[in-house]
Formats: structure tokens, C-alpha cells, sequence
């Protein structure tokens, strides 16, 4: 069973405000990150970029960050990696494409595509890219 959630002392650093230490613990992290990975999961192989996460969640009223937060979250539990390609946003502007890490190749898939644009890598890798 996946555990989803994220600690609130992870959401705020030492130094941010006492409301940010108090938001942070107001947070359903659980429910939004199992959210945001069903629907990520829904996507199946071809995978989905931000705005289309956003977009399909849009019903729900949440805000940018509380979908885009979830990412990393999704990412350091390995259940959401990039695939190496990009996708035109609503802004004309690339983002990364993520899928469910059940739509990742096995490992010796990956190695047949080394060389290709097509690479699976942990997110790990991408810390520093922005959705």
C-alpha cells in the first residue's frame, strides 16, 4: 500500500514565519499528493505535463501549488519520474513529461534506449527542473 503524505517540517524551512510553520501543518498532503498520482497514473504511457495535471483538476478548485508541490513529493517516493521528453504547455513553453513509475521500462528497456531522447531518470536527476 503507498504511503502518501509529507511531513509537515518539510514544507517550511526553520527560518520561514511562524504561519508558514502553521500552514504547513494544515496541509492534507495525503489526500492532495494521492490526488494528483491518480491522475498522473490515469495518464497512463503517454504521460502528462503540469498544465494538464492542472487543467484535468480544475474542478477541485486547488491551487497552482498545492498540485505543483506534490511533484516532488511523488518524485522522492519513486512512484512519478520524468521521461526525458518535453510537451508544449498552455504558455508555449516546454515542460517535463511525467508518468506513473508503473509505466517506467524495466531496466533493460531503458538500456536499449540509452542514446534516444527517450530516457527515464529518477527524478532525482531533475531536482533543479521546473514543471
Amino acid at each position: 500500500m503507498t504511503e502518501f503524505g509529507t511531513a509537515p517540517h518539510k514544507l517550511a524551512r526553520a527560518k520561514d514565519p511562524r504561519t508558514s510553520h502553521e500552514a504547513a501543518r494544515s496541509i492534507e498532503t495525503s489526500r492532495l499528493e494521492e490526488i494528483v498520482y491518480l491522475q498522473i497514473l490515469e495518464s497512463g504511457p503517454t504521460g502528462i505535463i503540469s498544465d494538464e495535471v492542472r487543467r484535468l483538476l480544475a474542478h477541485l478548485e486547488l491551487s497552482y501549488s498545492s498540485v505543483t508541490a506534490r511533484y516532488k513529493a511523488l518524485r522522492e517516493k519513486d512512484l512519478v519520474v520524468y521521461t526525458g521528453e518535453k510537451r508544449p504547455g498552455d504558455s508555449g513553453r516546454n515542460q517535463n513529461i511525467m508518468v506513473a513509475s508503473v509505466y517506467a521500462p524495466e531496466p533493460e528497456q531503458e538500456e536499449v534506449l540509452q542514446g534516444q531522447q527517450s530516457l527515464f531518470a529518477p527524478a532525482r536527476e531533475h531536482e533543479s527542473s521546473h514543471n
